[in-house]
């Protein structure tokens, strides 16, 4: 896996690579397209699939720069589906500028599997940052990526439309602390932590 952090918001976006089928799959392109697509040429990846956690603005800035350059489909989850077309104005209310994302090709769904090389992305659904935030979690490398809704030792903002706090809560107590403590958690923003790290000294879930 390869981390970028891209964007004035410092979202990180990530990059799942298969090395020897050479299948990969970029998530949360938010911004600078130039530098995840230069990360992609020198791994000398196919992108099988472009996936957002979530919609917000942030995360998704890029999408329609990556699709295009590798043809790979966009997934998200349906409910936030209707968030990638208000992106550019949702950043204008920040003061910055994103691309809006083209339209989904198919959807995330809880329990859904996507493949690529000989690895298996087993999609959560973790609502309450967003309606349709979804985790994605590699049972076989012990790495869970958890968008917005589960930060170390915090959790996801619920102030913004779609977002609800006893809900975010519920996500991450039956989708996220239901996996093993050594999982490796990757957040939508700043340093990784563990499952059982943040089950014993979050302290929005003690």
């Amino acid at each position: 896996m390869e981390t970028i952090v891209v964007g004035p918001l410092g979202v990180n976006c990530f990059i799942l690579a298969d090395a020897d089928s050479k299948e990969g799959v970029v998530v949360d392109p938010g911004e600078d397209a130039g530098v995840i697509l230069a990360k992609v040429k020198e791994l000398g990846l196919t992108i099988k699939y472009v996936i957002n956690t979530h919609g917000h603005f942030d995360h998704v800035g890029a999408n329609s720069a990556v699709i295009e350059a590798t043809g790979a489909p966009l997934l998200i989850h349906e409910m936030d589906a209707v968030l990638l077309g208000k992106a550019s104005r949702s950043a204008a209310n920040y003061g910055l500028r994103v691309q809006d994302s083209p339209a989904p090709a198919g959807f995330l769904t809880d329990g859904q599997k996507i493949e690529f090389g000989k690895y298996t992305i087993e999609v959560r659904h973790t609502p309450g940052h967003t309606q349709g935030g979804c985790s994605l979690y590699l049972a076989d490398q012990n790495l869970v990526i958890t968008g917005d809704t589960l930060f170390l030792y915090s959790v996801g903002r619920t102030d913004l439309p779609g977002g609800s706090h006893a809900t975010l809560i519920a996500s991450i107590r039956e989708k996220l602390l239901t996996l093993p403590d050594e999982t490796v958690v990757w957040p939508g923003h700043g340093p990784s932590s563990t499952i059982g790290a943040e089950r014993t000294g979050n302290p929005y879930l003690t």
